[in-house]
């Protein structure tokens, strides 16, 4: 398929294996932000492709996985009141709260709905005059606009039967608290490229300057992997930072500025709790003020809902990028898909998730 075998072939992948074996003199620590490229990178075998002197660290780029534990708590909550129609993306469905889950919720009697779009959920509240209609917002920059478009609609047709539980993390800040940390390994990133579709990469160039690393915009298919870390190494070999933009296929220095419009519209920029990690100033977004009536945490009154997260789950270490899945004691033992203990298991992005399901439990790398 055009577009997307081109980025595929095995010998290009080769070609640039031996460029970056040829380029690299000492060892680097690079990190890919998203779980989409965590997911190829594991099933593709790119981190055992690259020379030993480069590792790979993975990302918090996973939005399932980020959202917190009492977060999920609280769409349990909603998602069992008689009169909601809960609805999600299907990966969240199954992410452990501190004691279930909504497919759990949807086995006991609640109404919860796997849906494909915002925009379904909006239009099951006009079909439903006499229920509740919830949507969890759950993503980055990238999920956002469509969020925002379900919200905005329903204010014009003023359907006052409609809501989102919102839990929209957004990567400069991630990556700020990363780079922050006394424990930083990462020496350069490869960033999104979905994001950057949206909110293009002018964001990330102070980020750059402030810190002096080179950020490489990166595609999602194994050439763009294998062509990111080499433009984000031959950076590092010649001393250089800033932002390159290997995605320019998608991605744009100003990105979608109608989408961005649409996001002021609706959202403004907030603190906001990172699963594992904590929180992070500036990293969120919530409803504008005058939109509050759509913000299901204050319809239903669930904001004071507070959750521990399990001690025998690594996720937050993982997340960070201080850790691989396999380091985990549980890993492939007591955590498994089938019984997770936490959101990195069980997310489409999810590192464990991508570890596990490509073999990685059974050969430590």
């Amino acid at each position: 398929m055009k577009y997307v075998d081109e980025y595929r072939g095995s010998e290009e992948a080769q070609k640039f294996v031996a460029a970056i074996e040829r380029l690299v003199t000492r060892p680097w620590n690079l990190m890919e932000i998203c779980g989409g490229q965590t997911h190829t990178m594991i099933k593709a075998g790119i981190d055992r492709m690259l020379p030993d002197e480069v590792t790979m660290i993975h990302g918090p780029g996973c939005p399932v996985c980020v959202t917190p534990l009492e977060l999920i708590d609280r769409a349990l909550a909603i998602a069992r009141r008689p009169e909601v129609i809960f609805t999600s993306f299907g990966d969240m469905l199954r992410v452990p709260g501190s004691t279930t889950d909504l497919l759990a919720v949807k086995s006991q009697g609640g109404d919860v709905r796997m849906v494909y779009s915002p925009l379904d959920a909006v239009e099951l509240a006009r079909r439903n005059p006499d229920r509740q209609v919830v949507f969890f917002a759950v993503g980055f920059e990238t999920t956002a606009p469509a969020n925002a478009m379900a919200v905005w609609q329903a204010a014009q047709e003023k359907l006052d039967n409609f809501s989102i539980l919102t839990s929209h993390v957004l990567v400069p800040p991630a990556m700020e608290a990363i780079l922050s940390a006394p424990d930083n390994r990462v020496q350069g990133f490869m960033a999104a490229g979905h994001v950057c579709t949206v909110m293009g990469y002018w964001e990330y160039e102070p980020l750059a300057e402030r810190h002096q690393i080179p950020i490489v915009v990166t595609g999602f298919e194994p050439l763009d992997l294998l062509h990111g870390a080499y433009l984000t190494l031959e950076a590092l070999e010649e001393g250089r930072s800033g932002v390159v933009n290997q995605y320019s296929r998608s991605v744009e220095r100003e990105g979608n500025l109608p989408a961005q419009k649409l996001l002021k519209q609706v959202f403004e920029v907030c603190d906001r709790k990172w699963r594992g990690i904590g929180e992070i100033p500036d990293s969120g977004y919530k409803l504008r003020d005058e939109l509050a009536g759509y913000d299901a945490e204050l319809r239903f009154d669930v904001g004071e809902l507070v959750a521990q997260e399990s001690p025998d789950c690594i996720a937050g270490e993982i997340l960070r990028g201080l850790k691989k899945p396999h380091e985990c004691a549980a890993f492939g033992v007591r955590c498994t898909p089938e019984k997770p203990l936490g959101a990195p298991m069980v997310s489409s992005e999810g590192a464990c998730a991508a570890y596990y399901q490509y073999g990685r439990h059974k050969v430590a790398s």
